[in-house]
């Protein structure tokens, strides 16, 4: 098999942006504020440049750690060309979230949690740490942000 040659900085993270604008589904790991096994689910989210949005029962497992913890971590696309996003939650009420952005997320997932009949919560997602690799990326270079802050220009 032949391998292609690592991307530079600069396109990786174009790479990352563009799968952060197009792609609508992200793996969400948590785990409860007293420790215990982390959790994982499929979620649909919503990139609105600086922040993911997403939405779970507020009654579930992942809803209830991220109320708990505000402690997010996201995998984004194949686990040959990932996104790893580590992030801090907000909650939000339905009933708080912008009109705007309850129509983004429903134009883009399909669903809108505000009709359904079990109590959702939204969570803004503000990504602390990203990396993103593919099988032929080695370790340099995949960590994108740290601290909240881009380590690419452009």
């Amino acid at each position: 098999m032949t391998s292609a040659p690592a991307r530079s900085p600069q396109q990786r993270k174009h790479d990352t942006l563009h799968r952060l604008e197009h792609d609508v589904d992200a793996w969400v790991a948590t785990a409860a504020e007293t420790g215990g096994a982390p959790y994982l689910i499929p979620l649909s989210y919503v990139w609105d440049g600086a922040t993911l949005l997403i939405a779970t029962p507020a009654a579930s497992r992942t809803g209830r750690n991220l109320s708990d913890t505000r402690v997010a971590r996201l995998g984004i696309g194949p686990t040959r060309d990932v996104v790893l996003i580590e992030g801090s939650a907000l909650a939000v009420e339905p009933a708080d979230l912008p009109e705007e952005d309850a129509e983004i997320f429903e134009a883009k997932t399909g669903f809108d949690p505000r009709e359904l009949p079990e109590p959702y919560l939204y969570f803004y997602v503000r990504p602390r740490r990203i990396q993103a690799w593919r099988d032929t990326d080695g370790p340099q270079g995949r960590e994108l942000m740290r601290d909240g802050e881009w380590l690419v220009a452009g």
